[in-house]
């Protein structure tokens, strides 16, 4: 079983930047990839950004250049890195892992309202 606390949520500017982090209670180094999904109002959840152990990453095409995914083994964390957020990139946003045994494990979610 793991568990993921996702922090760094909030209100920010149009423009303005945030950085999300998701901590695992057990070392990620059992995981297969590691991602971020996001869910507003009216919405599907969606991928945003994916990170595999190897390091590969992929991208949402509507996040290509403005947010960057990363991972620490070390601390057991994985971050996004969101710059120039616009208002539609307000959602809840959650953290999933997916082990190599292919079990699936996803964080409570942390609110990102963009919003002037």
């Amino acid at each position: 079983q793991v568990q993921l606390v996702e922090s760094g949520g909030g209100l920010v500017q149009p423009g303005g930047s945030l950085r999300l982090s998701c901590a695992a209670s057990t070392s990620i180094l059992s995981i297969a990839n590691m991602g971020w999904f996001r869910q507003g109002p009216r919405n599907k959840r969606e991928l945003v950004a994916l990170i595999t152990s190897g390091g590969s990453t992929n991208y949402a095409d509507s996040v290509k250049g403005r947010f960057t995914i990363a991972r620490d083994n070390a601390k057991r964390t994985v971050y996004l890195e969101m710059n120039s957020l616009r208002p539609e990139d307000t959602a809840v946003y959650y953290c999933r892992v997916v082990g190599f045994d292919a079990r699936i494990y996803w964080g409570q979610g942390t609110q990102v309202t963009v919003s002037s």
